[in-house]
């Protein structure tokens, strides 16, 4: 019978270091190289999230580690940083970020939030860290999806207190465009992810 690993997490990280120092491929790759395999796996975990089983969650969530993994062995093995440094860096901002829960004060309110209110906690400690970020796209990654740059266009500017109206088209494509933004505006307010609505939307037609 196979014995359990008493460290899974900590082996898999070996297997990983071993595989991109010792296997021609692997070792061959750069940070930039693996970028297509890293969308990939993204995209084949949000297919499983919302088409598949658990088993199929499960899969692709180790599929998706292993591109974390392995892009922090190319940076260990650079003298970039290392595996720890990640766990310690989202460890710290986890505490920053969710006060309510992990900070000095938490205690008993933290239960009585809103989902609502968390995000606002969350987002105020954001800003205090991202200070430095002044322009409505500021950190906006420009790989994003259309609609999932508008979603998160909107959102800033209803937080800067900024009308998202719609505005004046030029032509049938800028008309066609802001119809969309209108779209990806009245999901928001009704709490629906654009992006999950119109996936979703595609597959009923493929039945």
């Amino acid at each position: 019978m196979t014995q359990p690993v008493p460290d899974p997490v900590g082996a898999f990280a070996d297997v990983v270091r071993v595989l991109q120092a010792q296997c021609p491929w692997k070792a061959a790759q750069t940070h930039r190289s693996l970028v297509r395999h890293l969308l990939e796996e993204a995209h084949e975990t949000v297919e499983a999230i919302e088409t598949g089983t658990p088993a199929d969650l499960r899969e692709e969530l180790g599929d998706l580690l292993m591109q974390v993994f392995f892009h922090t062995a190319i940076a260990e093995q650079a003298g970039a940083f290392t595996l720890d440094d990640v766990a310690r860096d989202v460890t710290a901002k986890m505490v920053r970020r969710n006060p309510h829960v992990l900070g000095p004060d938490a205690g008993a309110a933290a239960g009585s939030l809103t989902p609502a209110e968390v995000n606002e906690v969350w987002e105020a400690a954001k800003a205090r860290e991202k200070a430095h970020r002044t322009a409505l796209a500021d950190g906006i990654a420009p790989t994003l999806p259309a609609l999932m740059t508008a979603d998160k266009v909107l959102d800033r500017m209803a937080r800067a207190g900024t009308d998202p109206a719609l505005a004046s088209a030029s032509d049938e494509d800028a008309e066609v465009g802001e119809r969309l933004l209108a779209l990806v505006a009245e999901a928001r307010a009704s709490g629906t992810d654009p992006e999950q609505a119109l996936r979703a939307a595609v597959r009923r037609r493929l039945g």
